[in-house]
């Protein structure tokens, strides 16, 4: 795929409802990985980001998809590559995202007299639980609410269409079924239901 088709895939799509068909999925997933491969054995340098804003999104990405027993973090599947190259080619993205990341470390500065990296797991989370939450933030917030819901869809668009996102999902696609069986007993027994 071409890269002015990949863009025209991704500006066509909502990246609020995350509406993409498996194959626009994978597509998005192929051009992130590829992007990966091509820095192999070199560390990746952003084009969009400042050192420091690459490093605050490196830790904030992580913070909203960490790692866990079932996958790695959305840093691990590429993530800040993806955003990098979306805010890049979306220049209407650009003042929001570098505004957002500066307000974060502001937010941190008045409260903790450090920039979010410097902060503590706690002082982090504080500042997050008071954004993430758009109908418990306060008004006197709302720049930094807008900027976490857009860098959390971004976030979760680059995680959920990465191979490792895909896998997490244990996203099949479209398979043809012989014989419907119901659906399985662990599925009933978590819903607390039986046929």
């Amino acid at each position: 795929m071409h890269r002015r088709d990949m863009l025209k895939l991704l500006t066509s799509a909502p990246l609020a409802g995350f509406a993409w068909s498996a194959e626009e999925a994978q597509a998005a997933s192929a051009l992130v990985e590829a992007a990966r491969q091509a820095t192999t054995g070199s560390a990746f340098t952003p084009k969009f980001f400042t050192p420091h804003e690459w490093d605050t999104v490196r830790a904030l990405v992580d913070l909203i998809i960490p790692r866990d027993e079932r996958s790695g973090s959305a840093g691990d599947a590429g993530v800040p590559e993806f955003m990098d190259f979306i805010v890049l080619d979306q220049p209407a993205r650009q003042i929001a995202m570098r505004g957002g990341l500066a307000w974060l470390d502001l937010e941190c500065q008045q409260r903790f007299d450090k920039t979010f990296l410097k902060c503590s797991a706690g002082e982090r989370t504080a500042v997050l639980d008071d954004i993430a939450w758009p109908a418990r933030a306060t008004p006197l917030r709302a720049h930094g609410v807008a900027f976490f819901n857009s860098f959390r869809d971004l976030t979760a668009a680059g995680f959920w269409t990465s191979r490792m996102g895909i896998a997490d999902l244990q996203y099949m696609g479209n398979r043809s079924v012989a014989q419907w069986r119901g659906c399985p007993d662990e599925a009933l027994k978590k819903l607390g239901v039986s046929y």
